[in-house]
């Protein structure tokens, strides 16, 4: 089932149906609606769009360099990433280095006690206390906004889970192990003297993300913000042994760029096929992994790309 695709195309009709004309920083122009949100049940598959293809790998290799705290733009180009090129240009900076941008408040958030790894707290916090409602990561570090490239578009998220009845749980358990018969399901989950050295414990929680956006460039970054947060979600879910549930984005100022009008009315017209699944052979240095190529989408199938102009 994908209904994403289509949640994703009724965005872009209401954008075209109701939207207003606005000004804009980049001088493009946009037609432009304010608070709407889009949410993904993570079992109907990866949150990949395939009415038009999705630039996998871009997405993989920025959201690992947020991941691993850096901030200069080496990384993306080590791995043939120039999403950020145009930022960078536009900056004047020649040190290669993007400011205090997503990975430095994600993992290096300065603070009169030190540096901060939100990242690193937020997972500890999901181990320890899963029902918190301090679940929290922000990239709005109002002291630092005037020393980045550009402002976090994407500002902050926040983590939610539940706890999975024992009739899911069986079900996720026999889904991986069904070779093996139903006892060793209860043997390793509940039985403390049996040696589960060699398995992986059976989840007992969902987990879900929420991400809040105040700038949201629809056609070109909302595709990419998705599927990145989608990966996040799995990543995080990897590291802390939980199942992905749902995704959900609060979108703020939601515009097309006068530039980009055409070619949303194109994507609109095509019909979706089914989401792909992720499969990862990464091993995690805690939630870090610096190897893109170790994600992968299984079953991808997408209409062609859709070229458009990417307002700096």
């Amino acid at each position: 089932m994908n209904t994403l695709d289509k949640k994703y195309q009724e965005l872009l009709q209401d954008i075209l149906d109701n939207g207003i004309h606005k000004s804009d920083r980049t001088g493009t122009g946009t037609i432009s609606v304010f608070g709407r949100q889009i949410r993904h049940n993570m079992n109907q598959g990866f949150p990949a769009l395939t009415t038009k293809k999705l630039a996998w790998k871009q997405v993989v290799s920025e959201l690992l360099w947020f991941l691993t705290g850096q901030t200069n733009i080496a990384f993306l180009h080590k791995h043939n990433n120039h999403i950020w090129d145009g930022d960078y240009e536009k900056s004047g900076r020649t040190d290669g280095d993007l400011g205090p941008i997503y990975g430095k408040q994600w993992r290096k958030w300065d603070s009169k006690n030190g540096r901060i790894d939100q990242i690193d707290n937020l997972v500890r916090e999901l181990k320890t206390n899963p029902d918190s409602r301090r679940l929290m990561v922000s990239a709005w570090n109002v002291g630092e906004l005037d020393q980045m490239v550009l402002p976090p578009c994407h500002y902050g998220f926040q983590i939610y889970t539940t706890e999975l009845s024992d009739e899911r749980r069986y079900n996720i358990w026999f889904n991986n192990n069904y070779e093996t018969g139903m006892e060793r399901f209860f043997d390793a989950n509940n039985l403390p003297d049996f040696d589960n050295s060699y398995y992986t414990p059976t989840p007992k929680r969902s987990i879900s993300l929420m991400w809040n956006q105040r700038s949201v460039d629809t056609f070109l970054g909302l595709p990419f913000n998705i599927a990145s947060y989608g990966l996040l979600l799995h990543i995080i879910a990897n590291e802390v042994n939980m199942v992905p549930d749902e995704l959900i984005g609060n979108l703020g100022d939601v515009h097309l760029y006068s530039n980009h009008i055409e070619q949303a009315k194109e994507q609109i017209r095509r019909e979706p096929f089914d989401l792909p699944k992720l499969k990862t052979d990464a091993k995690m240095d805690g939630i870090c992994c610096n190897i893109p190529d170790d994600f992968e989408l299984i079953g991808y199938q997408s209409h062609s790309a859709i070229k458009a102009p990417l307002s700096n």
